[in-house]
């Protein structure tokens, strides 16, 4: 009965983190999703899907961005179509990373930064990232897409020390 199981289909990802210190620069922390396909699974991503973009097809969508922590909720939702992304692509990595305008700023330096992954009202992750207090960036979630099309998920936060040019060239690695 396995090929009725459905995999995951559509999963939402919550970043929040409270503003800097008044006087302070503001934190700005964004989510970041790195595709990949079949034949270069690692690397490289075939694209990224950050501030002020989106997936090609539309199935990887940034719906809120912030760029101080400030409001209510969370501060930054990134929309997983998985039930539509093009069968070419077969991972998909969740990240964290923090701007670096006013000098290094790792995860223990800010207030509060958590990010969840949600497939409707089911919670299926969630990371405190001051748990990596010296890293600057984090990958949180992975979807890989099975032979016959399920999608699988693992999450396990795991610190990098990268500005968020970096980190999108690297966060699909090991």
């Amino acid at each position: 009965m396995a090929g009725l199981a459905k995999g995951y289909r559509k999963v939402e990802v919550k970043l929040s983190w409270d503003p800097a210190p008044v006087g302070a620069p503001n934190h700005d922390l964004d989510l970041i999703a790195a595709t990949y396909t079949a034949a270069a699974p690692s690397g490289p991503p075939t694209y990224l899907v950050h501030f002020d973009s989106r997936s090609p097809d539309g199935t990887i969508i940034l719906n809120r961005d912030s760029h101080d922590g400030r409001g209510f909720g969370a501060d930054e939702v990134l929309t997983l179509d998985l039930y539509r992304v093009p069968e070419t692509l077969t991972r998909v990595v969740i990240g964290v990373a923090i701007q670096q305008h006013a000098g290094r700023l790792a995860f223990g330096e800010v207030a509060r930064p958590v990010v969840s992954l949600h497939e409707g009202y089911t919670v299926l992750a969630r990371h405190e990232l001051t748990t990596l207090p010296e890293s600057t960036a984090a990958t949180v979630a992975e979807f890989v897409r099975e032979s016959g099309g399920r999608w699988l998920f693992t999450s396990e936060a795991r610190g990098y020390d990268a500005d968020p040019v970096e980190f999108g060239r690297v966060m699909g690695e090991g």
